[in-house]
This record gives structure tokens, sequence and C-alpha cells, in this order.
């Protein structure tokens, strides 16, 4: 009788063991595995199962703002006649209370290079909001290129008025 790779007992057929090959392994074991200790790590490092309560706690604190008053501004604008002017008072929110001080002593190049803007605008310019807020734009790009390293993060209309 011819011999069988395969051993019987009680009738039954017992199969050899197969060893998985490199890439079945990488499939279905390796992968996976990378795929959810990444997706464990991201979870973990986005503050979602407690990894963030370092960042919530140091987000939570608040710095209250600092303000700066400007002195009124009263300037004819261009254009046609009858002759136009705008009258604006300004507060700047700034940095922190150590840029008040650095403000105070650039202020003569501030209000010179609000003025030097202010002058060439011609009524149309500051109709509606738009216009607003296109000067206010301009406006915080002049001081935070006159005074270096910026300090100025917002300014903020108290009164503008065109007659």
């Amino acid at each position: 009788m011819a011999s069988t790779d395969t051993d019987e007992t009680d009738g039954e057929a017992v199969p050899e063991k197969r060893k998985l090959s490199g890439k079945v392994l990488i499939l279905y074991i390796v992968l996976p595995l990378v795929v959810l200790i990444g997706a464990g790590a991201g979870v973990y490092m986005s503050g979602l199962l407690g990894g963030g309560e370092e960042a919530h706690e140091e987000a939570k604190v608040i710095v209250p703002p600092v303000f700066y008053d400007l002195p009124e501004f009263l300037v004819n604008l261009s254009g046609d006649a009858p002759q136009h002017f705008l009258k604006m008072k300004v507060t700047l929110q700034i940095t922190d209370a150590e840029a008040a001080k650095r403000l105070d002593a650039e202020l003569p190049r501030v209000i010179d290079s609000f003025q030097i803007f202010l002058r060439e605008l011609r009524p149309e310019d500051v109709e509606g909001s738009a216009g607003v807020l296109r000067v206010k734009e301009e406006l915080l790009r002049r001081i935070n290129l006159a005074v270096q390293p910026p300090l100025v993060t917002d300014i903020l209309f108290r009164e503008v008025i065109v007659q």
C-alpha cells in the first residue's frame, strides 16, 4: 500500500499546519495594529481622552485687553468743492501694558502716518460699513509698520463723522 502524507486516526484525515506567509502577516495583523495605534495616539493627543488637559487649562487663562486712546483727529478730505471734513476718535487695542509706554514714545510717528492717510481719503472712501472697514484695516497696517514689532491688535472707532 502507498503511504500518504496525512495521519489517519479513526478514519479522519488531519491536514498539516500551514505557516502564514509574510504578505498575509503584514496585511491582516501588522497593518491593522499600526492603524489602531496611530488612531489611538491621535485621539489621545487631540485631548478627547484627557491627553490635552494641560492645553485646555492654559487656554482658559484669559488676558484682559489693554486699550490706548489716541487724540481726536480732524482732517479735511480730498476732493471737489464743497470741502468735507472727517472727525475721528480712535482707541487702540494693544498687546500689553508695556506696549502703552512704547506707543507714548512713538506717538508722533503714529499720528503722522494717520494724518497722511486720512488727508488723502475722499468722502466716498468712508461711506458705509465696507468703507469704514477698509479705513480701519489700512490704519492698522500703518500703525504696525510705524511701531515695530507690531503692538496693536485692533483699532476701535469711538466716533467717525464726515461733514
